[in-house]
């Protein structure tokens, strides 16, 4: 998985591309916890997001929690197999998703 990071100001936009799984999720993880101070908006953008597991999942689930207590998180760009996920785990009515 490759993840491109653009930070502007207090917006951080995170794209990540591949899979979101148990080998590639520690990397996000670490990125995440060295990239989020200061910022108010972070945006995963998910585009060219092929797969995520339940790995991805709480990762994502550890950066919202992060963004409640500093700022806002959204998601965009979401397939139909990710978006799907998201519906049968119940995180559609946790994350924002454009």
């Amino acid at each position: 998985m490759d993840i491109i990071k653009n930070l502007d100001g207090n917006k951080l936009v995170i794209a990540l591309e591949g899979r979101l799984d148990t080998s590639t999720a520690p990397n996000l993880e670490a990125e995440l916890k060295s990239s989020l101070d200061g910022v108010e908006e972070l945006v995963l953008d998910f585009n060219k997001l092929e797969y995520i597991s339940s790995a991805g999942l709480r990762v994502v689930l550890g950066a919202q929690k992060t963004m409640s207590k500093q700022g806002e998180m959204k998601l965009t760009g979401v397939n139909d197999e990710v978006m799907e996920v998201f519906e049968i785990t119940g995180f559609v009515d946790i994350l924002t998703i454009e």
